[in-house]
């Protein structure tokens, strides 16, 4: 089945151009029109019908890109996104990248061909500057996301500040040998360098090592966790962590299970600490240390922001309530 790339390719025009053709814009040249329309024929396409839907809304349909969905915090971030979209009189569309750069390219390329009007970031994997030469096709905001230095609107809270402060939290308590648990790869500008960042930090000022065996990338889920704890368990004893930072509340809630599971003690053999505050983590059988994070506000601006762009206005940012909270329990 032909797709617009191969009708682009066959009467040798872009992407953008036949887009526009079957959204029928004004101004393309009737030279364009028939040679797109030759190369329909020829290759007997058939615009989807989905997608056709898709353009006529474009004006009030605002895309929104997360990593996973399933992940609580951005099942929330999106409801709160969607709600305040919909105060405005706006649509949503919603992809997963799964940490995939072409899934994010394929979101931006929405944007370029006008089924968007406007995206909100919530998950960044590609190069800052390909994402900014997309804003010409429509605003773009950055939600609890941070490119240093880029004229990118973005709506974030201090994460490497906090993560700091949780760490340093730990080593407070008495943890000298703290793992930790990233949704990235550790990469530079990379998902969740700015927690990186905090943690690296208050190890290093507090003269505490950060071994290999300790630390584990790309790990998001409940499952990833009890792999993680698999792996810590299985270390001579003398060789395990005392405590582990984790980016996200369900894999310190994983490693937390097999712990208790392998007749462990929480926090006496391992301290564990989360992050986001999901609604489970206070009904754990050890209820979670965590950090709080302020999930309305952070969509409700990026919403409001996205829209003020769109709609030629000018927005204020409101950062009161755009802070990080330490929610200390049993668990650390």
């Amino acid at each position: 089945m032909a797709t617009i790339k191969d009708v682009a390719k066959k009467a040798g025009l872009s992407v953008s151009t036949v887009s526009r053709f079957l959204n029928n814009h004004p101004y393309i040249s009737e030279d364009k029109r028939k040679r797109i329309q030759a190369a329909m024929e020829a290759l007997d396409y058939t615009p989807s019908s989905v997608a056709t839907q898709l353009r006529s809304k474009k004006g009030t349909m605002i895309g929104i890109l997360v990593s996973r969905i399933v992940n609580p915090f951005f099942a929330h971030l999106v409801d709160s996104i969607e709600k305040n979209a919909r105060k405005h009189g706006y649509n949503v569309l919603v992809m997963q990248t799964y940490d995939d750069k072409k899934a994010e390219t394929n979101m931006l390329e929405m944007l370029k061909q006008q089924v968007i009007a406007g995206l909100i970031m919530c998950s960044i994997e590609g190069d800052p500057k390909v994402i900014e030469a997309y804003r010409e096709y429509g605003p773009i905001v950055l939600c609890n996301e941070q490119i240093p230095g880029s004229k990118l609107p973005q709506v974030y809270t201090n994460q490497a500040t906090a993560s700091f402060e949780a760490t340093n939290y730990l080593i407070q308590k008495g943890y000298k040998k703290i793992a930790y648990c990233t949704g990235g790869s550790l990469t530079r500008g990379g998902h969740g360098n700015s927690r990186t960042e905090g943690f690296e930090k208050a190890l290093q000022e507090s003269n505490l090592p950060m071994k290999i065996e300790w630390i584990f990338k790309q790990v998001h889920t409940i499952e990833d966790g009890k792999k993680v704890a698999d792996k810590l368990l299985a270390l001579p004893k003398d060789r395990r962590p005392d405590a582990v930072f984790t980016s996200s509340d369900e894999v310190a809630s994983g490693i937390l299970e097999r712990y208790l599971a392998k007749g462990q003690s929480v926090p006496e053999d391992l301290a564990i600490m989360g992050f986001d505050n999901q609604p489970f983590t206070s009904m754990l059988a050890v209820p979670l240390t965590t950090i709080q994070q302020p999930v309305d506000a952070l969509g409700r601006e990026s919403t409001n922001w996205l829209i003020a762009q769109m709609e030629g206005k000018v927005y204020q940012l409101d950062k009161s309530e755009l802070v990080l909270n330490l929610i200390t329990r049993k668990s650390a």
